[in-house]
């Protein structure tokens, strides 16, 4: 504010002249005012220096009425005039700080707001607090429970105070920070002694960050200078301390809900995981439902699918080489190479069964025959490595067969279990017995073959007609030899031809015929197994004669 003076109150207020004037007039007073310097400020004709007045301010001479006696009575008025102008201007001061505040909290309300985050908030915290009260450094503070330490949010110009000497000074900061006041700080030697601030730091003034009773932590801003900050210094930044309190504490509720939910999520995440190990997802998802705890007992769906059937060959006499934790060691392994080919091939393990998995397809039967490939070809890669070890080589059929099946859960209240009915199980899982049958890696029904798509894109040829024990029908089985090596493939190929005439003359019953075409084949691939078979089979039909019921179809004995 303006320093009040003679001079403003006479040239600039037309009515303080006016009441000059008029009074000189009814007490017929000649007078004439100046001021300190002796300045003739004003004048109401020729008057004698008989007597001089002072004008007062405060206690403060601002200038002189000098004239006869009668001149006292406008000193004391111009003295009154003063006064009333520095009430006036300090009302118009306080208004417009008053309107100064009511802005600055408005647009500091607006700021946070739109701030999300404590360290965000500290940090607009701290930048308004610094334009508000001119400081060359400062800090925003907030008190850890779960840590019992200090963290540095905000800091201003460069670190006010390192975190790791905070923390080993917590008795004397703690004192400041957490004792819930607002203050300023002349003597700031002791902090300076600790290595708290700046040795340049001359005068000190915080604001408790708090809510209720809680204290969060502080606002501290620092000066160069001693002697810097005023009342009115505080009382801003504790009015911004209060409202940053407010929304710091939003925040870190806000936070930890967060936190909390992603963290009941992940736990959630897990046992889901966990679950679908244990109940594939597939599986769930076939009965309408996307998490394990919709389920319920006695949910149900029929759909289509191809069902894979694997079983190692000669799993007992191998078992029989290994103990107990080297049997169970070798079917983990087993296991973990197959499982990811049947995903990746857009199907699910429906069940482990030991030295056998059942493997469902939901998709299409052509998903399942390149599993069906590739399992193969990674018991090749396998062999490979059982082979630098020493140990015994493994082999494996692999069965398909595609049909109506019923996915379900059933058991009781208190132990329910994922499970699949349908005579598709049983034939897919006799079909991969047939392998065994018929020296196959890979066998698949015509049931299967009919729902790929594009045939021509696998090496198949036709096995004929299966009688399976305790069935009714027969059905027509398919071979796959797509998984044999490059030498093997290429022999078959040659052969295809003449295997599938010796089919065709067995189906009709011609097993001369058959025998020779069967033999035709042995002649250029002695390793075919399969063709060994039905050599072997027709040359016992014909020594032993034939059977017309049963002839052109094999019959199988066992499961």
């Amino acid at each position: 504010m303006a320093k009040l003076s003679l001079k403003n109150i006479l040239s600039k207020d037309i009515d303080s002249i006016n009441i000059v004037t008029s009074l000189a007039e009814q007490l017929g007073a000649t007078i004439s005012i100046e001021d300190n310097n002796g300045k003739n400020l004003f004048s109401n004709g020729t008057a004698s220096a008989s007597f001089q007045f002072p004008v007062l301010f405060e206690n403060e001479t601002l200038g002189w009425v000098k004239g006869n006696e009668k001149g006292s009575a406008v000193a004391k008025i111009l003295s009154h005039l003063i006064s009333k102008e520095s009430e006036r201007k300090n009302l118009g001061s306080e208004v417009l700080n008053l309107y100064k505040e009511i802005n600055l909290v408005f647009n500091f309300s607006d700021k946070l707001a739109q701030t999300i985050g404590a360290k965000a908030i500290s940090e607009i915290t701290l930048d308004e607090a610094s334009n508000v009260i001119n400081s060359e450094s400062g800090v925003v503070v907030l008190w850890d429970e779960d840590k019992k330490c200090l963290e540095v949010e905000a800091s201003l110009n460069g670190p006010f105070f390192e975190k790791e000497t905070i923390n080993k000074e917590l008795p004397l900061l703690l004192g400041i920070i957490l004792s819930g006041q607002s203050e300023i700080v002349s003597d700031v030697a002791s902090l300076q002694n600790a290595g708290i601030i700046l040795s340049q730091t001359k005068s000190v003034i915080y604001s408790a960050l708090k809510v209720k009773r809680r204290i969060m932590g502080a606002i501290i801003l620092g000066c160069d200078e001693a002697d810097k900050y005023t009342a009115n210094s505080l009382k801003l930044l504790t009015m911004l301390a209060l409202q940053s309190s407010s929304a710091i504490e939003s925040s870190l509720l806000y936070e930890k809900s967060i936190r909390e939910a992603e963290e009941r999520e992940a736990a959630m995440r897990k046992i889901f995981d966990a679950t679908e190990k244990f109940v594939p997802y597939q599986f769930l998802k076939s009965l309408g439902h996307e998490l394990i705890t919709d389920v319920k007992l006695g949910d149900q769906a029929e759909k289509v699918v191809t069902v894979l059937f694997t079983d190692i060959r000669d799993y007992t006499s191998i078992s029989e080489q290994m103990t107990p934790e080297e049997t169970f060691g070798f079917i983990c392994l087993f296991n973990a190479r197959m499982g990811p080919i049947v995903r990746k091939h857009h199907g699910f393990i429906n069940q482990y069964l030991g030295d056998s998995i059942m493997a469902i397809f939901p998709v299409n039967a052509s998903n399942a025959l390149d599993a069906a490939i590739e399992i193969q070809k990674e018991m090749q890669a396998f062999n490979q490595l059982q082979q630098q070890k020493n140990k015994p080589l493994i082999q494996i059929g692999v069965g398909l067969h595609t049909g109506p099946l019923i996915m379900g859960i059933t058991g009781d209240e208190d132990r329910m279990d994922a499970c699949t009915i349908s005579d598709t199980v049983n034939t897919a899982s006799r079909v991969e017995s047939l392998t065994k049958h018929y020296k196959a890696s890979i066998l698949l029904s015509e049931e299967s073959l009919k729902q790929i798509e594009r045939p021509e894109d696998f090496h198949l040829r036709n096995l004929g007609l299966v009688q399976l024990k305790g069935k009714l029908s027969s059905i027509n089985v398919h071979e796959c030899f797509s998984n044999e090596t490059e030498d093997e493939l290429q022999l078959k190929i040659s052969t295809l031809s003449i295997f599938n005439e010796g089919v065709s003359f067995y189906l009709g019953q011609s097993f001369d015929n058959a025998n020779e075409a069967f033999k035709k084949v042995l002649k250029i691939d002695d390793n075919d197994a399969t063709a060994r078979f039905f050599y072997q089979h027709t040359k016992q039909l014909l020594e032993s004669g034939v059977n017309q019921k049963k002839s052109g179809v094999v019959e199988m004995e066992e499961k």
